[in-house]
């Protein structure tokens, strides 16, 4: 199981990001991955997107849940694996509803086809740089110097 500073370290990178990287499998076999926006930032297991339902990729969750979301937030960036599901829980649509979500819905709102992907994280892998800009870049100088990997960050993989 993650230590503090592992979700500690997640939800820095969460915090950060407005958009994410969601990956789901299609039939066949192959790779899909879209943007989506998301929804809540404080990391508790699970990450939420809207989306129109039915879609090519409602369609693929529902017949492979594995999934993958990549984020990108601050400095850091964070890979999650999963399982998706497809939520139609008009309590938990009403938490996360705004302006973001209103303009993918052309009825708003009372738009029907509107659902809920949930990704309960079963690992995650990030890397978290916590030193500034300037200390990054001269870091990356001198190992390039020295013919070395520099020491930029901090790049765990956790079971969640």
């Amino acid at each position: 199981m993650a230590t503090q500073e592992e979700l500690d370290n997640i939800s820095k990178v969460l915090t950060k990001a407005r958009i994410a990287t969601l990956t789901t499998v299609a039939s066949d076999g192959a790779l899909h991955s879209r943007p989506l926006a998301l929804q809540e930032r404080e990391f508790d297991g699970d990450l939420w997107f809207f989306t129109p339902k039915p879609t090519e990729k409602t369609d693929e969750i529902a017949q492979n849940p594995n999934v993958n979301v990549a984020v990108h937030g601050g400095d850091g960036y964070l890979s999650i694996a999963g399982t998706a599901s497809i939520v139609v829980d008009e309590a938990k649509i009403d938490e996360l509803w705004g302006p973001s979500a209103e303009a993918w819905f052309e009825k708003g709102r009372e738009d029907p086809r509107i659902a809920l992907v949930k990704v309960s994280a079963d690992s995650a892998e990030y890397w978290v740089n916590n030193d500034p800009k300037i200390v990054t870049l001269f870091k990356v100088a001198k190992a390039t110097t020295q013919k070395k990997s520099p020491d930029v960050g901090e790049n765990e993989a956790v079971e969640l």
